[in-house]
């Protein structure tokens, strides 16, 4: 009974999380414009993101798995988002905010791969699978988004800091009745075994930097959707219903993945080849819009695309990476996601977005992804090759894992 308690309150703290996170950074890009700041700026507002990530998740996954105590770096992180943001909303002139985001960023980014650490570790020796977690995350995202767009247009877009902060106070108060998030009967970390064990396999390195190509193209999209809806003559509700269907239907994709998807290291590895091709076509599509409405249905590809990526990227990671740095190898991850790339993301996505147009915007970053579609593909050969050979890819088994 106490550990289907503890499952529940589990999958209510991803949708409370992902929820909150939702009516914040699908609406970011309109405050900041409304207060003044140019397509440039916003997107070198939104770089910082990545750059904090890129020290901010090794440092608090190394302390979740140093402490084997995910729930309270998750609840300190928590705490000090809403402190910091409340000085994010305060100031207007740039070098102020860009200060008070860096700050913000360092409480935010890890969120995600921190939770996501926390799903893996409780559901570890159940029968429970990992989308059956993520899903509540994407109803949050979903629902939230869409809701946010009309309570908005009635409070109005700077206003956005009070529902962000109510979330995120109702996500503290669920997330004091979460698990720890320790795995019984793991090794203890030895001195010097964190880089040797994420960074020393060679394929887990390898699948990391391919992601950042196609990671950047998302992270632009991500950036600029609602501006690029806005300019197309979107409204802010249109801009929340994007987001919903962007992420509703993660639900059944994640499902679907938690029912078929093999936990071979080769198919996931071919999976992940598929799924990058469906982004060039996804980028393209959106290079080759001409209305808003147009742009929300191409949105929807988001759930098999990213949805899918994540899915078979956070599986791969835990199969990679020992049980006993799991919180750091999902952090290692996240960096594909928001490190590097989404640096490149905001200030080369702004730049083009503002001389270049979005349009030849999303035409480049077609040719991006496909640039990752060929990396998973030779890839995903050698790890073929090498599972033929019987060599061992994961740096704990003589065998392959399957």
């Amino acid at each position: 009974m106490a550990k289907d308690k503890s499952l529940l309150v589990v999958k209510l703290f991803n949708f409370s999380l992902y929820g909150a996170l939702a009516v914040l950074m699908s609406y970011f890009p309109l405050y900041f414009q409304e207060v003044g700041f140019s397509a440039v700026t916003i997107g070198m507002l939104l770089a910082g993101g990545p750059f904090i990530s890129i020290f901010a998740n090794p440092f608090w996954g190394y302390w979740s798995d140093r402490l084997q105590n995910i729930k309270r770096i998750l609840i300190i992180m928590l705490i000090g988002n809403i402190i910091v943001v409340q000085i994010v909303f305060q100031f207007s002139t740039l070098p102020l905010v860009f200060l008070a985001m860096l700050l913000f960023f360092n409480f935010q980014t890890p969120l995600f791969s921190q939770s996501n650490s926390l799903i893996l570790n409780t559901i570890e020796g159940t029968p429970y699978k990992f989308g059956t977690f993520r899903l509540w995350g994407s109803l949050g995202w979903a629902l939230m988004a869409v809701a946010a767009g009309p309570l908005i247009g009635i409070v109005g877009i700077k206003n956005l800091w009070i529902l962000y902060s109510v979330m995120i106070i109702v996500t503290i108060l669920i997330g004091l009745k979460l698990p720890r998030g320790k795995v019984e009967g793991t090794k203890s970390i030895q001195k010097g075994g964190y880089g040797k064990a994420l960074l020393g396999n060679k394929y887990f390195l390898v699948f990391v930097l391919l992601g950042v190509l196609i990671s950047v193209p998302n992270s632009i999209n991500h950036t600029f959707l609602s501006l690029y809806i806005n300019q197309l003559g979107g409204s802010v509700v249109l801009v929340g219903w994007s987001a919903f269907l962007t992420a509703i239907f993660e639900v059944p994709v994640f499902l679907l993945f938690d029912r078929y998807l093999k936990r071979h290291t080769p198919t996931m590895f071919g999976c992940l080849v598929l799924v990058s091709l469906l982004f060039v076509i996804r980028w393209y599509l959106m290079s080759i819009a001409t209305g808003p409405m147009q742009v929300v249905f191409f949105q929807m590809l988001h759930c098999i695309t990213f949805g899918g990526y994540y899915y078979i990227g956070t599986t791969l990671t835990a199969k990679l990476v020992p049980v006993e740095l799991r919180a750091s190898g999902q952090a290692i991850y996240a960096l594909t996601w928001g490190g590097i790339s989404g640096i490149i993301a905001g200030v080369f996505g702004g730049w083009m977005f503002q001389e270049l147009g979005p349009n030849t915007m999303y035409l480049v970053s077609t040719l991006i992804s496909l640039g990752g579609v060929i990396g998973f593909g030779v890839l995903w050969l050698r790890i073929s090759k090498a599972e033929k050979q019987n060599i061992s890819i994961d740096g704990r088994s003589e065998n392959l894992p399957s």
